[in-house]
Protein backbone atom coordinates (compact mmCIF):
# COMPACT_ATOMS: atom_id res chain seq x y z
CA UNK A 1 0.00 0.00 0.00
CA UNK A 2 1.24 3.47 -1.15
CA UNK A 3 1.48 6.70 1.55
CA UNK A 4 -1.52 7.93 2.22
CA UNK A 5 0.19 11.48 2.02
CA UNK A 6 -1.15 12.21 -1.25
CA UNK A 7 -4.16 10.18 -1.78
CA UNK A 8 -7.04 11.50 -3.41
CA UNK A 9 -10.38 11.59 -1.90
CA UNK A 10 -11.70 9.04 -3.54
CA UNK A 11 -8.43 6.36 -2.42
CA UNK A 12 -9.56 7.11 0.55
CA UNK A 13 -13.31 6.86 0.38
CA UNK A 14 -12.82 3.53 -1.00
CA UNK A 15 -10.21 2.70 1.63
CA UNK A 16 -12.90 3.57 4.54
CA UNK A 17 -15.11 1.54 2.99
CA UNK A 18 -12.95 -1.68 3.12
CA UNK A 19 -11.70 -0.68 6.63
CA UNK A 20 -15.24 -1.20 7.35
CA UNK A 21 -15.87 -4.55 5.70
CA UNK A 22 -12.30 -5.98 6.93
CA UNK A 23 -13.52 -5.13 10.59
CA UNK A 24 -17.01 -7.21 10.14
CA UNK A 25 -15.48 -10.04 8.22
CA UNK A 26 -12.67 -9.91 10.95
CA UNK A 27 -14.11 -9.20 14.12
CA UNK A 28 -17.97 -9.21 13.50
CA UNK A 29 -18.48 -12.83 14.97
CA UNK A 30 -16.31 -12.47 17.92
CA UNK A 31 -17.08 -13.03 21.48
CA UNK A 32 -16.87 -10.56 24.33
CA UNK A 33 -14.03 -12.54 25.50
CA UNK A 34 -12.22 -12.94 22.12
CA UNK A 35 -12.80 -8.93 21.56
CA UNK A 36 -11.15 -8.21 25.14
CA UNK A 37 -8.68 -10.34 24.81
CA UNK A 38 -4.55 -8.54 25.87
CA UNK A 39 -1.59 -10.85 25.15
CA UNK A 40 -0.08 -9.09 27.96
CA UNK A 41 -0.80 -6.29 30.31
CA UNK A 42 0.75 -3.36 28.31
CA UNK A 43 -0.84 -4.68 24.81
CA UNK A 44 -4.21 -3.57 23.30
CA UNK A 45 -7.25 -6.27 22.93
CA UNK A 46 -8.89 -5.76 19.91
CA UNK A 47 -12.01 -4.06 21.81
CA UNK A 48 -9.58 -1.11 22.93
CA UNK A 49 -7.72 -1.12 19.26
CA UNK A 50 -11.83 -0.22 18.30
CA UNK A 51 -12.64 1.68 21.33
CA UNK A 52 -9.81 3.71 20.46
CA UNK A 53 -10.79 4.19 16.99
CA UNK A 54 -13.97 5.52 17.89
CA UNK A 55 -12.69 8.09 20.54
CA UNK A 56 -10.53 9.61 18.27
CA UNK A 57 -12.92 9.77 15.35
CA UNK A 58 -15.53 11.25 17.48
CA UNK A 59 -13.67 13.74 17.72
CA UNK A 60 -13.90 14.73 14.15
CA UNK A 61 -17.36 14.82 13.85
CA UNK A 62 -18.62 17.86 15.36
CA UNK A 63 -15.80 19.52 13.30
CA UNK A 64 -17.18 18.05 10.18
CA UNK A 65 -20.50 18.98 11.13
CA UNK A 66 -20.03 22.84 11.20
CA UNK A 67 -18.05 22.67 8.30
CA UNK A 68 -21.12 21.29 6.26
CA UNK A 69 -23.77 23.13 8.27
CA UNK A 70 -21.55 26.50 7.19
CA UNK A 71 -21.02 27.03 10.81
CA UNK A 72 -17.11 27.10 10.91
CA UNK A 73 -15.06 30.13 10.65
CA UNK A 74 -11.24 30.01 10.64
CA UNK A 75 -9.46 30.71 13.98
CA UNK A 76 -6.18 32.74 14.01
CA UNK A 77 -3.88 29.54 13.76
CA UNK A 78 -5.95 27.87 11.18
CA UNK A 79 -5.45 31.19 8.71
CA UNK A 80 -1.80 31.23 8.70
CA UNK A 81 -0.36 29.87 5.83
CA UNK A 82 2.20 26.60 5.24
CA UNK A 83 1.40 25.64 8.99
CA UNK A 84 -1.25 23.18 7.63
CA UNK A 85 0.37 21.76 4.98
CA UNK A 86 3.36 20.57 7.87
CA UNK A 87 1.08 19.71 10.42
CA UNK A 88 -0.57 17.50 7.99
CA UNK A 89 2.51 15.66 7.09
CA UNK A 90 3.33 15.40 10.46
CA UNK A 91 0.25 13.70 11.30
CA UNK A 92 -0.21 11.25 8.48
CA UNK A 93 3.26 9.69 8.76
CA UNK A 94 2.83 9.31 12.82
CA UNK A 95 -0.33 7.43 12.45
CA UNK A 96 0.20 5.39 9.35
CA UNK A 97 0.38 2.11 9.54
CA UNK A 98 4.02 2.18 7.45
CA UNK A 99 5.61 3.74 10.83
CA UNK A 100 7.06 1.47 12.94
CA UNK A 101 8.32 3.38 16.10
CA UNK A 102 5.31 2.83 18.75
CA UNK A 103 4.12 6.74 19.57
CA UNK A 104 2.24 7.70 22.82
CA UNK A 105 -1.36 8.89 22.24
CA UNK A 106 -3.25 12.00 23.46
CA UNK A 107 -4.82 10.85 26.59
CA UNK A 108 -8.30 11.81 25.31
CA UNK A 109 -7.96 8.78 22.91
CA UNK A 110 -6.85 6.47 25.48
CA UNK A 111 -8.90 3.53 24.92
CA UNK A 112 -10.83 1.82 27.95
CA UNK A 113 -8.36 0.16 30.51
CA UNK A 114 -11.31 -2.42 31.56
CA UNK A 115 -13.50 -4.86 29.61
CA UNK A 116 -14.98 -2.82 26.38
CA UNK A 117 -18.67 -3.89 25.96
CA UNK A 118 -18.76 -6.51 22.88
CA UNK A 119 -20.87 -3.98 21.09
CA UNK A 120 -17.48 -1.94 20.04
CA UNK A 121 -17.15 -3.35 16.58
CA UNK A 122 -21.32 -2.16 15.99
CA UNK A 123 -20.35 1.19 17.14
CA UNK A 124 -17.17 1.69 15.03
CA UNK A 125 -19.30 0.53 11.56
CA UNK A 126 -22.08 3.11 12.49
CA UNK A 127 -19.11 5.74 13.24
CA UNK A 128 -17.61 4.90 10.10
CA UNK A 129 -20.75 5.01 7.96
CA UNK A 130 -20.86 8.66 9.30
CA UNK A 131 -17.80 9.50 8.19
CA UNK A 132 -18.58 7.99 5.00
CA UNK A 133 -21.21 10.37 4.27
CA UNK A 134 -18.96 13.48 5.19
CA UNK A 135 -16.37 12.00 2.81
CA UNK A 136 -18.94 12.06 -0.34
CA UNK A 137 -20.07 15.27 1.23
CA UNK A 138 -16.66 16.72 0.53
CA UNK A 139 -17.14 15.44 -3.05
CA UNK A 140 -18.57 18.82 -4.01
CA UNK A 141 -16.20 21.06 -2.03
CA UNK A 142 -12.46 21.86 -2.03
CA UNK A 143 -11.48 19.61 1.10
CA UNK A 144 -8.08 20.35 0.32
CA UNK A 145 -8.33 23.98 1.05
CA UNK A 146 -10.27 23.86 4.14
CA UNK A 147 -7.93 24.29 7.15
CA UNK A 148 -9.72 22.24 10.64
CA UNK A 149 -7.36 22.27 14.06
CA UNK A 150 -6.79 18.94 15.36
CA UNK A 151 -9.13 17.89 17.69
CA UNK A 152 -5.29 16.89 20.10
CA UNK A 153 -4.70 21.15 19.66
CA UNK A 154 -6.03 23.90 18.51
CA UNK A 155 -2.22 25.08 17.65
CA UNK A 156 -2.36 21.91 15.47
CA UNK A 157 -4.03 22.54 11.96
CA UNK A 158 -4.59 20.59 8.38
CA UNK A 159 -6.74 20.41 5.91
CA UNK A 160 -10.23 18.49 5.60
CA UNK A 161 -8.87 16.13 3.49
CA UNK A 162 -5.30 15.73 5.77
CA UNK A 163 -8.14 14.55 8.11
CA UNK A 164 -9.76 12.22 5.67
CA UNK A 165 -6.09 11.03 5.05
CA UNK A 166 -5.24 10.82 9.11
CA UNK A 167 -8.72 9.27 10.02
CA UNK A 168 -7.91 6.70 7.09
CA UNK A 169 -4.43 6.02 7.90
CA UNK A 170 -5.02 5.84 11.65
CA UNK A 171 -7.75 3.33 11.27
CA UNK A 172 -5.96 1.09 8.93
CA UNK A 173 -3.11 0.94 11.60
CA UNK A 174 -5.33 -0.72 14.47
CA UNK A 175 -7.28 -2.78 11.96
CA UNK A 176 -3.34 -4.33 11.24
CA UNK A 177 -2.88 -4.51 14.69
CA UNK A 178 -6.01 -5.89 15.86
CA UNK A 179 -5.65 -8.59 13.11
CA UNK A 180 -2.21 -9.78 14.24
CA UNK A 181 -3.90 -10.43 17.70
CA UNK A 182 -6.02 -13.12 16.11
CA UNK A 183 -2.43 -15.70 14.61
CA UNK A 184 -1.11 -14.64 18.30
CA UNK A 185 -0.56 -17.44 20.51
CA UNK A 186 -3.26 -17.48 23.76
CA UNK A 187 -6.22 -16.14 21.52
CA UNK A 188 -9.29 -18.13 22.48
CA UNK A 189 -10.46 -19.37 18.79
CA UNK A 190 -13.05 -22.09 20.03
CA UNK A 191 -15.32 -19.80 22.77
CA UNK A 192 -18.82 -20.08 22.72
Amino acid sequence: MTSFHNRPLSELASGANRIRNETVAGFGNLTAQQLNWKPGADQWSVAQCYNHLVTANAAYLPIFERIFTEKKKNTFWESLPFLPTVWGKLVITAVSPETARKRKNPQIFDPSSSIVADGIIRRFVDQQNDILRHMKASESIAAEKIIISSPVSNLITYSLLDAYRIIVAHERRHLLQALRLLDMDGFPKDVR
